[in-house]
């Protein structure tokens, strides 16, 4: 199946090129999910048909799912409190009825992370595309699934699993109680939730595609984003520039929109939609607006390890990074991790098992990449005989 995140910045009309897409592709006869979650039913709007939680069948082959993320928030509390029932009696603290709970904030980003699985796993559609919040929440909401099983790793880690028949001893020794079994459990469960989603968000077949009004707002936007989607291995594959005006409009604006437009189609697939004097609502507007299709590009883009050590004694780690300054740009060893930091976006990256065994000798920036050589240790290197 093939995955299309939409994103962009807030107001840039991102939920109507969704849905504009989707029923592009849904019209060619490509069973399509549309999926959103926005609080309110903008997507339903725009479709000319209420979405909710219960997936809607808008044409033959187009559906339109907006999950409930209190439902799932309250399902998940609830198998919470039957889990930990014992430390909570232990502690005499009061269960939460479903009726009380309100979901907290990151609710709509993990329902829509686990609706984007399920989706993936049904195999019941060929096409998926995803309206994602607003640029910044979509950065973070791609990255929350390798954070989460990160942090997991490192708080309980699968190898103290394998010691619970020990656990009691432990706990005597050390004098304080050791993690139950559930915990374990759950810990266990949600890795192996997370690293569903991962799978899905790290598909080849997966796409990102950048939606932004062309202007000096929308300019700095698609270059942030472009930065961040490069921290994480990708690239747009298209960029919408989305309300582009008519040449009779004021010339101010036209003007303005035809230099950002030039800058853009220097560096990205720009894709120009018509401002239609009114906001699109109903499938004839989304006809109109003419969005692009579905492609086989991909959005991934590789970062590969060039061996010099014949002629340098190095290996050199390129990582692609347009948009970067160099003054903003920060690396840390950290074990087999290595933190990099670009801007205002930071990212905690495993080395290549190559790489491991080499101590970090310099690092460059040029034409938009990131070259950081690694110098082998030696006493971690295969000696040669």
């Amino acid at each position: 199946m093939r995955t299309i995140l939409i994103t962009g910045p807030g107001g840039s009309g991102r939920t109507t090129v969704a849905a504009a897409t989707a029923l592009a592709a849904a019209r060619e006869g490509t069973r399509t999910l549309v999926l959103s979650a926005d609080r309110t039913d903008t997507l339903g709007t725009v479709l000319g048909a209420t979405t909710g939680p219960t997936p809607t069948q808008v044409t033959p082959t187009l559906t339109a799912w907006r999950p409930d993320a209190t439902a799932g928030f309250r399902d998940d509390l609830a198998g919470f409190q039957d889990r930990a029932s014992n430390v909570l009696n232990l502690l005499g603290a009061s269960r939460l009825d479903p009726e009380e709970v309100t979901p907290l904030p990151g609710a709509e980003e993990l329902t829509l992370l686990r609706a984007l699985r399920d989706a993936a796993l049904s195999e019941r559609h060929e096409l998926l595309v995803v309206d994602l919040p607003p640029t910044p929440q979509a950065l973070a909401l791609l990255s929350l699934p390798e954070e989460l099983r990160r942090y997991l790793r490192r708080l309980l880690p699968a190898e103290r699993q394998a010691a619970a028949g020990l656990r009691p001893v432990l706990g005597r020794l050390a004098g304080v109680p050791m993690p139950s079994e559930w915990l374990y459990e759950t810990a266990a469960r949600w890795d192996t939730e997370l690293g569903a989603v991962e799978a899905v968000l790290a598909d080849r077949h997966r796409v990102v595609r950048l939606v932004a009004e062309p202007g000096p707002a929308g300019s700095d936007a698609v270059r942030s984003a472009t930065l961040a989607l490069a921290l994480r291995g990708l690239r747009p594959d298209t960029l919408v520039a989305n309300r582009v005006v008519p040449e009779d409009w004021p010339p101010g604006l036209v003007a303005q929109q035809r230099k950002v437009l030039e800058e853009w189609q220097e560096t990205y697939d720009v894709r120009a939609l018509p401002h239609l004097g009114h906001d699109p609502r109903g499938t004839d507007d989304l006809d109109a607006l003419q969005v692009p299709g579905v492609n086989a590009t991909t959005s991934t883009v590789e970062w590969p390890v060039a061996d010099h050590l014949a002629e340098d004694g190095v290996l050199v780690w390129h990582i692609p990074l347009p948009c970067a300054v160099r003054e903003e740009l920060d690396l840390i060893r950290r074990g087999d991790e290595l933190v990099v930091t670009a801007g205002q976006f930071r990212r905690i990256v495993p080395l290549p098992s190559v790489l491991r065994r080499c101590t970090v000798a310099g690092a460059a920036l040029r034409d938009g990449e990131l070259r950081i050589r690694f110098a082998p240790d030696p006493d971690l290197w295969p000696r040669t005989p």
